[in-house]
C-alpha cells in the first residue's frame, strides 16, 4: 500500500526559567512561553468502493476514411455492450478520439504514409467494485481492444480522513506528555494545530493489457491508505 506521510522532526522548546542579565529588562511580552511542539501521524485503511476503467477501440486501414468508419462501427458495438451490462450514460465519457497517419519506418529523409489509425476510447465509472473483471470481459468481448488504466478509489474520502485527523491529534498528545515527563513538566492546553501537506488518499493504481478473450481476467482491488500529518504545540502549564 502507499502513503505520503509529512514528516518533521520532533522539537522540545521549554523557556527559561530566569533571565540572562542582557534581556532582564525586556517586558514579559516578548518572552515565548513555554511550550513543547511535536509531530502527530495516522493512517486509516478501507477497501475501496469505485473504480474507474479506460476502454476503447483502435483501427487501422489504409485510408483515414477506412480507418475512421472502421473504428466507429467497433466503437459502437462496445458502447451497446456497456448499455447492455447496465452502466448509466452520466458513468461513461469519451476521453480519447484521435485519427492520425502511420508512417513508414527505418526510411531516412523522406515520411511515406502508409496507412492510418483511429483510436475512440471511454472512461467507465464502475460503482461496485466487485464488477470490475465482469465489464473488462464485456468490452472486450464487444470488441475492445485498448483496455487499461484501471483505478480503485474510495468515494467519499473526507470522513476517513476526520477519522486519521483524530488519530494524528492523539498520536501528538501521546509524543508531547512522554517529552513533558522526561522533562520534569506538566501538559498545557494547545496553542496551535497545523495540517502538513496535503492530505490526499492515496490509491493503489493498476494497469491491465487486453486481456485474452477465452479467460476471465484477474483483478485484485486490495486496500487504500489515507494518511495525515499534524504539527501540534502544547502549552506548559506554569506556577506548578
Amino acid at each position: 500500500m502507499m502513503k505520503i506521510t509529512a514528516r518533521i522532526p520532533l522539537a522540545l522548546v521549554i523557556a527559561a526559567g530566569a533571565a540572562t542579565p542582557g534581556l532582564a529588562q525586556q517586558p514579559a511580552s516578548t518572552d515565548f512561553p513555554p511550550a513543547i511542539s511535536v509531530s502527530g501521524e495516522a493512517s486509516v485503511s478501507a477497501p475501496p468502493d469505485l473504480a474507474q476503467i479506460d476502454a476503447g477501440v483502435t483501427s487501422d486501414a489504409k485510408t483515414a476514411r477506412e480507418a475512421a468508419e472502421a473504428n466507429n462501427t467497433a466503437m459502437a458495438k462496445v458502447l451497446q455492450a456497456l448499455k447492455a451490462a447496465g452502466i448509466e450514460d452520466k458513468d461513461y465519457q469519451t476521453s480519447r478520439l484521435s485519427l492520425q497517419p502511420q508512417y513508414a519506418p527505418n526510411r531516412p529523409g523522406q515520411s511515406t504514409v502508409v496507412g492510418y489509425r483511429a483510436s475512440n476510447r471511454v472512461t467507465i465509472k464502475l460503482h461496485d467494485v466487485s464488477k470490475v473483471a465482469s465489464l473488462i470481459d464485456t468490452v472486450v468481448g464487444a470488441g475492445a481492444n485498448d483496455v487499461g488504466n484501471v483505478y480503485f478509489t474510495v468515494a467519499e474520502p473526507s470522513k476517513l480522513l476526520d477519522q486519521a485527523r483524530e488519530k494524528a491529534v492523539a498520536d501528538a498528545r501521546r509524543k508531547a506528555e512522554i517529552y513533558a515527563k522526561a522533562a520534569g513538566v506538566t501538559l498545557g492546553a494547545p496553542l496551535s494545530i497545523s495540517e502538513e501537506g496535503t492530505p490526499t488518499p492515496m490509491f493503489r493504481v493498476k494497469t491491465l493489457a487486453a486481456p485474452m478473450a477465452a479467460a476471465s481476467t484477474p483483478v485484485a482491488q486490495g486496500e487504500e491508505t489515507l494518511s495525515i500529518a499534524v504539527s501540534v504545540t502544547w502549552a506548559i502549564k506554569t506556577g506548578q
